[in-house]
C-alpha cells in the first residue's frame, strides 16, 4: 500500500468536503481504502492466488433540511457527488442528525505491520500446511481452505470540524472437511480471525478431529420441546442475530422489536450478559471511532438479563432523543445503520460435561444452514442443523441428519440452564462460551 498516496486522498477529501460545504447546511465524506490477498484451496489443492483492490468516497450533504447522499468508486467521478447528493435530497428524509464536531478517541490496536509483510508465498505454505494437516484426519476428506490478508484505511471528515482516520488490518484463516458416502455428506470445519497473522492453526486443527470423530456414528434426533447445547459457533449464528435485531436502535424506533420500552427490564435469564467491546486489541470488529466519526466505548447491551443499551448511529439517536452510541457501520453505497462491533457472552462456571450430563437426553449443535431465514426482528431462530450431536445418558452418541432447530431467542435465554466456563473466537468479532438451554423445538425429516 502506498503511504504517499494516503497524504494525496487527503487532500482531495478536504477539497471536496470544502466545496460541499459551500451548497449545504451540513456536509459528510467518508472514504476508505481496501486491499484484500485471498488465498484458495479447494479440494486438497490450490486453486487460485488473488489481489484486488478497491477504494470508494461517499459523500452526504443536509439541504434545506433533508439528507442528500451519494457515493462512487471511481476516482474522476468525484466531482459529480455534489450534484448527485443535491439532486438526491429533495427526495430524501428529513434531516435530524448533526454531525460530530472534533473528538477524543481512545486508542486502539488494530494494524499490524507483520499482516501486511505477510507475503503470499507464506500464505501459500500456510493453507497448504493447513490442507495436509485437515487430511491426516482422514484420507477420505476433501478439504477446501482459506487463508486472506487484507487492509482498511478509512478516513472521515465534516463540515463540524470532525475528522477521523484509522489503519486497519485483518487476517483469516479457514479450513473445511467434506466426506462423502453415498447420499450422505458431512461437513465439519472451523476458523479463525485477527488483526494479527495466525501462523498456528493447532486449534482449528483439533476443532475439526473434535467434530469428526463425534461424527462417526448417525443417530436419530429428538423431537419436540428439547435442551440443547449450542456450541460457540452455533450461538454466533443462531442466538445473537435475533437478539442483536431486537437490541438495534432502528427496530426499536419502528416499533418492531420486542424491547420496546423494556430498556431496564430484565427480559433474559439474570446469568446472560451481552456487551460490545470496540476497544479489544487486536480484534477483527474493533475501531476507535464508528463510521460517523462518533468515538466507540465499551457497552453494557445486556447486564446480567437485563436490558441496558439500545444500538444507535447519529440518525437513530437523534429521532429517539438520544445519543449516538457510536454504533454506526456503513457500506460505500448506503447510509450508516446501527450494530455491534465486537461482541463478548458473559462466561459461567459448567463444564462441557457437566452440562451434557444435565441435558441426559437432548442436541448438541455446531453448525447451522439458513440460520438468518427467520423473523429477527421478533426474536425467531430457525435453522436446519448442517452438523449436531444427538446426546443419550449425557453423553455423545452420534451426529443427527435432517434435523431443524427453532425457537425465539428471549423464550430460550429465559430458559437457559448453563453457559460454559471458557468462551473462544469466532471471525474476530464475537467471543462467546457455549450456551445451554431448553425451550428449543427439534424437530426431523427421519
Amino acid at each position: 500500500m502506498q503511504r504517499s498516496s494516503g497524504r494525496d486522498s487527503r487532500k482531495s477529501l478536504e477539497e471536496l468536503l470544502e466545496r460541499a460545504k459551500s451548497a449545504s447546511q451540513q456536509a459528510e465524506v467518508f472514504r476508505y481504502y481496501h486491499q484484500d490477498t485471498p488465498v484458495a484451496f479447494e479440494a486438497n489443492r490450490l486453486k487460485r492466488v488473488e489481489q484486488r483492490e478497491t477504494s470508494g468516497t461517499a459523500l452526504r450533504m443536509v439541504v434545506k433540511g433533508r439528507l442528500g447522499f451519494s457515493s462512487t468508486t471511481d476516482a474522476r467521478g468525484q466531482e459529480s457527488l455534489i450534484e448527485s447528493a443535491l439532486e438526491m435530497a429533495p427526495f430524501a428524509p428529513a434531516a435530524h442528525l448533526t454531525f460530530p464536531g472534533p473528538s477524543t478517541f481512545q486508542p486502539v490496536a488494530i494494524f499490524d505491520p507483520a499482516t501486511e509483510a505477510f507475503s503470499p508465498e507464506q500464505m501459500v505454505e500456510l493453507g497448504q500446511r493447513l490442507v495436509d494437516r485437515v487430511r491426516a484426519l482422514d484420507p477420505e476428506l476433501l478439504v477446501e481452505a482459506r487463508i486472506s490478508r487484507g487492509i482498511y484505511r478509512v478516513s472521515i471528515r465534516n463540515s463540524n470540524g470532525g475528522v477521523c482516520d484509522y489503519l486497519k488490518s485483518y487476517f483469516y484463516v479457514y479450513a473445511e472437511g467434506t466426506l462423502v458416502n453415498g447420499t450422505d455428506m458431512l461437513f465439519v470445519w472451523d476458523g479463525q480471525g485477527s488483526c494479527r497473522p495466525i501462523a498456528d492453526t493447532s486449534e482449528i486443527v483439533a476443532s475439526i478431529a473434535e467434530q469428526l470423530e463425534r461424527s462417526r456414528t448417525v443417530a436419530p434426533a429428538p423431537e419436540g420441546q428439547t435442551r440443547v447445547l449450542f456450541t460457540p459457533q452455533a450461538v454466533a449464528s443462531a442466538l445473537l442475530p435475533p437478539l442483536l435485531a431486537g437490541l438495534n436502535g432502528r427496530s426499536v424506533l419502528r416499533g418492531a422489536s420486542p424491547l420496546v420500552q423494556r430498556l431496564g427490564e430484565r427480559a433474559l435469564h439474570e446469568r446472560f450478559t451481552l456487551r460490545d467491546e470496540p476497544l479489544t486489541p487486536y480484534a477483527v470488529g474493533s475501531r476507535a471511532f464508528d463510521d460517523e466519526g462518533v468515538p466507540t466505548r465499551p457497552l453494557p447491551l445486556v447486564d446480567k438479563g437485563v436490558i441496558a443499551t439500545f444500538l444507535y448511529d447519529l440518525d437513530t439517536a437523534a429521532k429517539a432523543g438520544a445519543e449516538s452510541t457510536g454504533s454506526a457501520h456503513r457500506e460505500l453505497a448506503t447510509l450508516p445503520s446501527p450494530g455491534a462491533s465486537v461482541l463478548t457472552v458473559g462466561t459461567g462456571d459448567a463444564t462441557w460435561q457437566e452440562m451434557l450430563s444435565d441435558m441426559q437426553d437432548g442436541l448438541v449443535v455446531e453448525h447451522l444452514l439458513g440460520a438468518g431465514q427467520s423473523n429477527l426482528i421478533g426474536g425467531e431462530f430457525s435453522a436446519n442443523v448442517l452438523l449436531g450431536y444427538r446426546v443419550q445418558g449425557g453423553k455423545i452418541v452420534g451426529r443427527v441428519k435432517n434435523t431443524l432447530v427453532s425457537g425465539n431467542v428471549y423464550k430460550v435465554l429465559k430458559e437457559l440452564r448453563g453457559l460454559g466456563a471458557e468462551a473462544r473466537w469466532i471471525s474476530g468479532s464475537v467471543v462467546t462460551p457455549a450456551v445451554y438451554c431448553g425451550g428449543v423445538s427439534v424437530s426431523s425429516k427421519g
